[in-house]
């Protein structure tokens, strides 16, 4: 279904380095037959992982040189200037040069958004990129933004947010009508911030192919209430910090329980297949990584610390949003919302 797509894969970011990456690439070509891959980093270390694959590298595979990689704990001002010669730098330069469609890194956060918006610039209409995640809810999944690029925002940046989630949900997860929610401290018209209440005001007129809900409290998340929740890059990190160490805790209770008698640990052989189940539903790896909405290429990030899995989850994402056409409906829906100045 991709035809001619080729993704961009930074092979040296991450905790782990190419080593996840090239394993992670076995099972998107598995997977992706038809999609070329570009692989950037130094040349004699990633020969030598494929060469140790057997042959199991199809000829859509290539590899770049970049005598440099950027490390995890760099300032993005700093690797901004002083990594241009990077596997992040090149991997980023091959869309924007139109090689590629996607780019896909593990790399430093900070560092991938800088070099992303230097050399791709934003989508028409777009003032600020979102840094957006996907969440397993009790109905399904919700698209989170912002999750952490920008620390405060005003009403127009909010709704830049509400548009790129409204695209990323009808193209990626196939909702033709999204519902959008603004994270507030109530639900009432007359609760939050004037940035709140003035994104409000505008998405309430908006012709938009979504369905806004108006505000959400942070439980509707998980509830799932709303397909995609709006909110700063303050609140959306330390919720989504908030998130993943509730799960992390309550992994730790359930395994405690499960290992406290001999009666609990038939129980658990007996139940192994919905703990198996809720693993699976709450595994962070099948997130398909941090996406980075809003520049004018896509740019996903996987985490640091991910494994092949993980990798190659973030890899389906970013093809997934390429085939999509997520830009295309980014700048086509921002074009349509009327600024706030212009409300009665």
């Amino acid at each position: 279904m991709a035809g001619e797509l080729t993704v961009s894969i930074d092979a040296m970011g991450g905790d782990a380095g190419p080593s996840i990456v090239i394993s992670a690439l076995v099972r998107s070509l598995q997977r992706h037959p038809e999609v070329k891959f570009i692989l950037h980093g130094d040349e004699t270390v990633l020969h030598e992982l494929i060469a140790k694959r057997k042959g199991r590298f199809s000829t859509n595979v290539s590899v770049r040189h970049a005598p440099t990689r950027v490390a995890m704990d760099e300032k993005p001002s700093y690797a901004l200037r002083r990594r241009r010669d990077s596997s992040m730098w090149h991997a980023i330069e091959s869309v924007k040069t139109g090689e590629a469609e996607a780019v896909v890194s593990a790399g430093n956060t900070g560092a991938l958004m800088a070099m992303g918006m230097y050399n791709l610039g934003l989508v028409d209409g777009i003032s600020r990129p979102a840094i957006a995640s996907v969440w397993p809810t009790q109905r399904g999944q919700t698209v989170v933004l912002d999750c952490g690029a920008n620390i405060e925002c005003d009403a127009e940046q909010l709704v830049d947010f509400a548009v790129m989630g409204e695209a990323f949900a009808r193209a990626v997860l196939g909702l033709p009508r999204p519902k959008v929610g603004l994270l507030n401290v109530g639900s009432e018209d007359m609760k939050g911030h004037d940035a709140v209440r003035g994104a409000a005001a505008i998405l309430r007129e908006a012709k938009l192919p979504m369905e806004f809900v108006g505000f959400i409290e942070g439980n509707h998340i998980a509830e799932g209430v709303v397909d995609v929740a709006v909110t700063d890059g303050f609140t959306g990190n330390v919720t989504l910090k908030t998130v993943e160490g509730t799960a992390k805790l309550i992994s730790f209770y359930l395994r405690s329980a499960l290992k406290r008698s001999f009666l609990s640990r038939l129980g658990a052989v007996l139940a192994s297949g919905a703990l198996l189940a809720l693993k699976r539903k709450l595994d962070p790896r099948a997130a398909g990584g941090g996406l980075m909405l809003g520049l004018n290429g896509i740019v996903v990030k996987s985490h640091g610390g991910s494994d092949a899995l993980g990798f190659a989850y973030a890899i389906d994402t970013a093809i997934d949003m390429a085939v999509g056409g997520v830009n295309k409906s980014i700048a086509a829906d921002r074009a349509g919302v009327v600024p706030e100045a212009a409300l009665p």
